[in-house]
């Protein structure tokens, strides 16, 4: 019986992580397009021509086609004089989203914090329940700075490049913090994470009350307060930049290759940089100014960033002597299994038969030998020349 739940519990998990991770990324597409369109929209719009238009208050229109239909948006400043009853309320793909994330932080970090989360080459924690209280910490904290940078620099002209500079440079400093304190990828993921956390807030805080706010004036027959509406568009811009670099940073995530580069920290920030560039080019775009020069310089930084840390030279044996399956079984019995066997092997990689180990034998090359993102994070300390072995045997011709 205790063997069967050791099983069955790991192999629950994994599911879980799977369903998670779908729903995730189901909602974060709703998220991110509804953001991305409205903030086209808003780009896009043009000053109504037609008297009855000005006369309702329509401040921009657009017509467009899409599927076989024709469609003709109209933004009010502030609102109607004569409020529908039924509105649309853009806030469910969000807090999905961050909801769907923080379950999946719980799930495929928090509960293996010891290897995920911990890295004892990094930061020696006394304990994994310590690193976890750290990394949860991150999201709070994020969002009380970004928050209060905000609230205290946004205002007066030059408050968007004010509290754009800051930002920036608190996530510099946050993902040094991180990639100082975490594993490389669980440091990678929590600046991530610290973004959507402040995406998230952004809509609970301010955006959505504000909304509120503005239909109950309304419905009352008062008169809505305007700033309601600038700082709804305030937060909503600031969203639009935080997407880019927070999609990065979860993908990172399966790349090992990234996120254990030396200097981590300034990959991550320089590659978050690269997507705030590559929005602001559409962002421009949208208003009819082609600024190709953003793209320029995201592709120069991520060119820069890949050969930076392009892999160096793979060690050789000094001895000529092939290397065995024998040896090679051995290593991966001793570093390997602890996540790669039986039915809830972890991405249900099993190396756990010769005939497993043989047919993964490309995709260990990359992840043990190039790419060293595996074992995770070391946790099973394996050596230099354990990886220098199991990639000569690969070159060898991988045969059992």
């Amino acid at each position: 019986m205790n063997d069967l739940f050791a099983t069955l519990v790991p192999y629950a998990m994994n599911w879980a992580g799977l369903l998670l991770i779908w729903l995730h990324v189901i909602v974060a597409i709703a998220w991110i397009g509804s953001s991305f369109y409205f903030v086209w929209l808003d780009n896009s719009l043009e000053p109504p021509k037609a008297a009855d238009l000005k006369a309702k208050g329509v401040d921009g229109e657009l017509w467009a086609v899409h599927g076989g239909g024709f469609y003709n948006p109209q933004k009010y400043m502030v609102a109607p004089k004569d409020l529908p009853q039924h509105l649309h309320w853009f806030y469910w793909e969000s807090y999905t989203t961050w909801l769907s994330g923080f379950a999946l932080l719980l799930v495929l970090y928090l509960y293996h914090a010891g290897i995920t989360v911990v890295d004892p080459r990094v930061f020696a924690w006394s304990s994994p329940a310590w690193a976890g209280v750290a990394l949860l910490g991150f999201l709070v904290v994020g969002w009380f700075v970004y928050d209060g940078i905000c609230r205290l620099f946004g205002q007066g002209q030059n408050g968007d490049r004010n509290v754009g500079v800051l930002v920036a440079l608190y996530v510099v400093v946050a993902a040094w913090l991180a990639c100082h304190l975490f594993a490389g990828g669980a440091a990678f993921l929590i600046t991530g994470a610290m973004l959507a956390t402040m995406m998230s807030a952004n809509v609970f805080f301010w955006i959505i009350p504000g909304q509120r706010r503005v239909v109950a004036a309304m419905r009352a027959g008062q008169t809505p307060d305007p700033l309601d509406g600038k700082r709804g568009k305030q937060r909503s811009v600031h969203n639009t930049y935080f997407t880019l670099p927070v999609l990065f940073a979860m993908l990172s995530n399966h790349y090992g290759f990234v996120y254990n580069a030396k200097n981590n920290w300034i990959v991550l920030a320089l590659m978050m940089l690269a997507g705030a560039l590559i929005r602001q080019f559409f962002v421009l775009k949208h208003k009819g100014a082609w600024k190709w020069q953003y793209w320029g310089v995201a592709v120069a930084i991520i060119l820069g960033v890949a050969v930076a840390i392009a892999p160096k030279p793979q060690p050789v044996l000094a001895s000529a002597k092939p290397v065995s399956f024998a040896r090679v079984q051995h290593i991966v019995q001793e570093r390997c299994l602890l996540c790669h066997a039986g039915a809830a092997a972890q991405d249900g990689i099993r190396l756990d038969s010769p005939q497993s180990i043989v047919s993964h034998a490309q995709a260990i090359y990359q992840q043990v030998v190039v790419a060293r993102s595996m074992p995770l994070n070391n946790a099973t300390q394996i050596t230099d020349l354990e990886r220098a072995e199991m990639g000569q045997w690969v070159k060898e011709g991988a045969k059992p």
